[in-house]
């Protein structure tokens, strides 16, 4: 950024105050503002001291300085700090035009001032009344808030207090005693005296400010931003900051109001008031839009305001998921916005370099008179000044600079409002001739059902906003009905889903700002009820699609851990903890299930994340829960709980309606007893903690329950014990334990637990496993469980890939026989057992591929057709869907896989299963 002074030589009245030493660049700097602001040429002549310890030491130790001097408890407050003010305000500028500090520096230095100052005025005020610093809090908005307050800014301030610290007189009540404090704060800092004033104090960011008192109690305030606050006061508190006075009572309102600001959920409906705020801000400032003279710096078409609303509203729509962006100051918050990728780096950085530019010429209009200044100079001879303070010739080259630094900033801010203007395609009350010329397709179908929607019997379309909303949406929604391969179905699901959706107008302004949200509601409506009517209970999933890595494979179950702790972080309620876990892991099945419905992923791989995500979830929760029974029932020393994931989740191939089978076990010695004051057995303790740790994760919340828990795979089924010792699971497995259970026990795996514990597991497991059998004993129990899980579970129709013969269970009992009658391939991945023993010569070449087909579908099928009879037919966009999820052409050609597939299975069954033979 250009913006050198050309070398000056100092006036002879200058010349005679100028102290020795002085810098080179703070000797041409002080004859420019000598010769053109006159402000700051006051300060030069009456301000020796500092100017000789700048010449002596640099604006680093005159600035440390007067910021000693505002607290030097020799001078009276309001002299010290209007002359610490008038200190600040030379070194500040002086530092600039020099060169010697760059912009961030300069609005920390001010910042940093005003928020000393303001501490030192409440001090002050509350030590008259004999009390300390405590009871009385000055929240920074604004640009205090981010610590980029201007040369000759005002601060803008929200002041609280807590009636029970609030030191008050006998007459007193303590809110009449609040205001008196902090007008006595405001007067030593605001009231003009013949040293000045210290900070322009505006406190019209309150809660309804033109009745509400100077300082609001501040449980007050905390329920009104919980319950009352508007679109604006969310943006304003984004910079929000306890400054000065009691600085806990401060940051602890902002961490409890934290929720408010941000939101996880992303509130559409806020960035559109943000952008119609932005519309009326030019249009009242109209005259200012325009570059050239009068042009508003700050509120102009370009300006700076424009660049720190393009930040705020991307913070707003993604910081409530990524901490990282809630940066406050707004060049922090560009960069922050570049490296998470929801900014263009190139544009991030035009945007900060303009920034760079207009914020330094608006400190040199300032700086000339200590103005509260945005706007070009109407006079020629000022604007030249202001050229010359910037190093430029003219103001001609001036208006060149602007004029680069702001045309960047409307075209990027034109693009990001551009969704604010009305939008004139709408959908007329008499549709029928509108949807023949658009969408004749669904001509009849949709008039009866727009009737309803209009009619303002639905509930999510009751409210004006909501309706709106909705209308602006309804072109496009109606689109993504149009084009779903089997409309009739798409409209019906669209009004059931209208019909279960709570409120409206957050998610249709969601579809209307993110118009590839439509086609994708409209596929899934079409195809996947289960994904739809997840949707319509909780529109917030659909936040998670706008990532720009929505479509891209999860990472692994230790990263997908960290990111949920992160996220959960340190809840103090174990309810917080559950509630969190259950949103961000149905969010994420969400997200996975857009992805097998659009094709964007491999069903198998889905599986596997699916099965990574209940992992994280368990790793958060277990100790959650464990912690939270511990501090009422203590703790049982040298014993810990772990979880034996078997079948599906055990094999990590989970499908969207799987249940998770799993064992409670716990390591160290079943007959220690608890510390607590009442101590329990172990056995005691940990079947109580897992009934607990079952109700955590399958008990429905307002936030969904999180699994379903199947514990009868445990020793002795339902008439065992919820949790054994790791001992006593080994001892049941060695002596008791049956063939199926055995088999059940291929696809164990182990969740939690220490090193120990878990090596002590999986010693019992693989002594259960490795042993030697009788082929013939063993293959005759197989077939008789077989035989059983026939007669209880009969397939559910002739797609059943798991039930039927041929299908997954058949597939599953044909390896577990091999795998137990071989003591081979004993690991709990199906796919990879097969293909160990594929190679080994165990088993027939094929299946791999037969269980890959068979897993696709089920993956599949459990979105279309879950939570009924698998159908006998499917409609033409749910044959696509599987289609493509078997890398088929078209659905015959699925179909033909699929049969081949089930063949191959029976075919080993029979050969392997049912042939009195032992194939080795």
């Amino acid at each position: 950024m250009d913006f050198d002074l050309p070398p000056r030589d100092p006036p002879p009245e200058l010349a005679g105050l100028l102290p020795a030493g002085l810098a080179p660049a703070l000797v041409t700097a002080t004859a420019t503002a000598w010769a053109e602001a006159p402000f700051l040429k006051g300060l030069i002549r009456g301000r020796r001291a500092t100017m000789a310890l700048l010449a002596a030491e640099g604006a680093d130790a005159a600035f440390a300085a007067a910021m000693a001097l505002a607290v030097d408890a020799d001078v009276p407050v309001a002299e010290r700090l209007r002359r610490a003010r008038g200190d600040v305000a030379l070194v500040a500028a002086l530092a600039d035009l020099a060169g010697l500090w760059p912009l961030e520096r300069v609005t920390a230095a001010l910042s940093d001032f005003a928020d000393r100052s303001i501490d030192v005025a409440i001090a002050a005020a509350l030590a008259e009344r004999g009390a300390p610093n405590a009871g009385l809090a000055a929240l920074a908005l604004g640009k205090l808030g981010s610590h980029e307050l201007n040369y000759s800014s005002d601060v803008d301030l929200i002041l609280v207090h807590d009636p029970d610290v609030i030191p008050r007189r006998s007459h007193e009540e303590p809110n009449e005693a609040a205001v008196r404090i902090a007008k006595r704060a405001v007067a030593l800092l605001a009231d003009l005296t013949p040293d000045g004033y210290v900070q322009r104090v505006d406190l019209r960011l309150r809660p309804a400010s033109e009745i509400s008192p100077i300082s609001l109690a501040v449980g007050a305030a905390e329920h009104y931003y919980q319950s009352e606050a508007l679109t604006w006061e969310r943006v304003a508190f984004i910079r929000a900051r306890a400054c000065a006075g009691d600085l806990a009572l401060g940051q602890g309102l902002l961490t409890r109001i934290r929720p408010f600001v941000w939101r996880r959920s992303l509130d559409w409906t806020a960035v559109r008031d943000i952008q119609a705020v932005s519309l009326r801000i030019r249009d009242h400032f109209e005259a200012g839009q325009a570059l050239g003279p009068g042009y508003d710096l700050k509120r102009g078409r370009g300006g700076i305001r424009e660049i720190e609303f393009f930040a705020q509203i991307h913070q707003l729509i993604w910081g409530g998921r990524a901490t990282e962006l809630r940066a406050p100051a707004t060049l922090d918050g560009l960069a922050a916005l570049a490296v998470a990728g929801r900014v263009a780096p190139a544009e991030a950085a035009r945007l900060a370099d303009s920034y760079r530019m207009l914020r330094t010429v608006e400190h040199r209009l300032q700086m000339r008179r200590d103005e509260q200044t945005h706007a070009v100079p109407r006079l020629a001879a000022d604007r030249a000044a202001v050229a010359r303070l910037a190093g430029w010739r003219d103001w001609a080259t001036a208006e060149r600079r602007l004029l680069a630094a702001t045309a960047p900033v409307a075209l990027a801010y034109d693009r990001l409002i551009a969704a604010a203007v009305p939008d004139s395609h709408v959908v007329p009350a008499d549709p029928a001739a509108w949807l023949k010329a658009n969408h004749p397709g669904i001509a009849r179908i949709v008039p009866p059902l727009l009737l309803r929607w209009r009619a303002g019997t639905i509930r999510a379309l009751r409210s004006e906003a909501a309706r709106g909303a909705f209308e602006a949406v309804l072109p496009a929604l109606l689109g993504g009905v149009a084009a779903a391969a089997d409309p009739a179905v798409a409209a019906a699901r669209l009004d059931g889903f209208l019909a279960a959706l709570p409120q409206g107008a957050q998610f249709f302004a969601l579809l209307q700002a993110n118009p590839a949200l439509v086609g994708l509601l409209g596929h899934l409506l079409g195809v996947a009820p289960v994904l739809a009517d997840a949707l319509a209970r909780d529109p917030a999933l659909f936040d998670v699609m706008l990532a720009p890595d929505a479509f891209a494979p999860l990472p692994d179950a230790l990263a997908l851990t960290a990111e949920l702790a992160a996220y959960v972080g340190p809840a103090a309620m174990l309810e917080d903890v559950l509630d969190r876990v259950r949103r961000w892991t149905g969010e994420r099945r969400f997200q996975l299930g857009a992805q097998l419905i659009e094709g964007r992923t491999d069903p198998l791989v889905a599986g596997r994340s699916l099965s990574d995500l209940a992992d994280a979830a368990l790793a958060v929760v277990i100790p959650a829960v464990a912690d939270d029974f511990a501090r009422r029932h203590g703790r049982v020393p040298g014993a810990e709980p772990l979880v034996l994931a078997l079948g599906r989740y055990g094999g990590r191939a989970l499908t969207h309606a799987s249940d998770l089978d799993i064992v409670y076990l716990f390591g160290g010695d079943h007959e220690a007893l608890s510390d607590a004051d009442k101590p329990m057995p172990a056995s005691q303790y940990f079947n109580r903690l897992a009934a607990r740790l079952t109700a955590a994760l399958s008990v429905p919340t307002a936030a969904g329950a999180l699994y379903e828990v199947d514990t009868r795979l445990r020793p002795w089924g339902a008439k065992g014990l919820l949790a054994l010792s790791i001992a006593s699971f080994g001892r049941y497995q060695a002596t008791d334990a049956e063939s199926w259970e055995h088999m059940a026990l291929t696809r164990a795996r182990l969740i939690g637990g220490s090193p120990e514990a878990r090596a002590a597991a999986e010693a019992a497991i693989a002594a259960a496993l490795d042993r030697p059998r009788e082929p013939e004993v063993l293959r005759k129990a197989v077939l008789a469980m077989r035989a059983d899980i026939a007669a209880a579970k009969p397939p559910k129709g002739p797609f059943d890939v798991k039930l039927a013969p041929g299908g997954l269970v058949d597939l599953e009992f044909v390896v577990h026989f091999v795998q137990l009658r071989d003591r081979a391939a004993l690991g709990p991945d199906l796919g990879a057992a097969i293909a160990a023993l594929t190679v080994a010569g165990s088993l027939p070449p094929g299946l791999g591929a037969a269980h890959d087909v068979l897993g696709r579908f089920l993956m599949l099928l459990r979105l279309v057709a879950s939570g009924m009879e698998t159908p006998a037919a499917f409609s033409p966009a749910v044959e696509a869907v599987l289609a493509r999820g078997l890398g088929a052409a078209s659905f015959p050609q699925a179909i033909e896989s699929l049969t081949a597939a089930r063949a191959m299975v029976r075919l080993a069954f029979t050969d392997l299963l049912q042939t009195k033979k032992d194939p080795r």
